[in-house]
């Protein structure tokens, strides 16, 4: 998958309650969670992102309490793929599982600024700053969480197996 959008850059340890804050977690709605995602840590996160962009930050991004909310609020808000020089483990597998796209690239990490055009293909792991020039290597997925992705979360692929063989498990 190819992404291409501007970069919101955040620090490190940006855990799920600001990422999608408690007091919203009465909905599982992606619609409402996305009118919300960030609001604690940035205010003018949901009025400024759009579909595509990218989401930059430092290590355990996503720690905290272990709510799929955080990585469909993101994704719903517009978000195309986070990269981060590491994740909460429980918020990479809600990731997946939800087919929100991440990466972990340290170096990445480093050299991108808030506001660079990025774009990323999740294929290959290739993470290129189109305001610098500079490109970076993230690991790519295997092919079967790939493939996850690609379908919009764990569900939706398991939906779309069961069709493909006519409904049988």
């Amino acid at each position: 998958m190819r992404f291409e959008g501007t970069v919101f850059r955040y620090g490190r340890d940006v855990d799920t309650d600001v990422i999608i804050p408690a007091r919203y977690l009465n909905s599982s709605d992606p619609s409402v969670l996305a009118r919300h995602a960030m609001e604690d840590l940035d205010p003018t996160f949901v009025s400024r992102v759009r579909p595509g962009d990218v989401i930059v930050a430092g290590e355990n991004f996503g720690c905290g309490s272990s709510r799929e909310h955080a990585p469909v609020a993101l994704k719903a808000a517009g978000v195309s793929c986070v990269i981060a020089s590491s994740f909460a483990r429980i918020f990479y597998r809600n990731a997946i599982n939800t087919g929100l796209a991440i990466l972990e690239c340290p170096e990445a990490v480093e050299a991108i600024s808030d506001g660079d055009v990025v774009s990323v293909d999740t294929d290959d792991g290739s993470i290129r700053d189109e305001t610098t020039g500079a490109s970076f290597s993230a690991q790519p997925f295997p092919p079967f969480v790939a493939q996850i992705i690609q379908a919009g979360g764990l569900v939706e692929r398991t939906r779309r197996q069961l069709a493909e063989r006519g409904g049988r498990a």
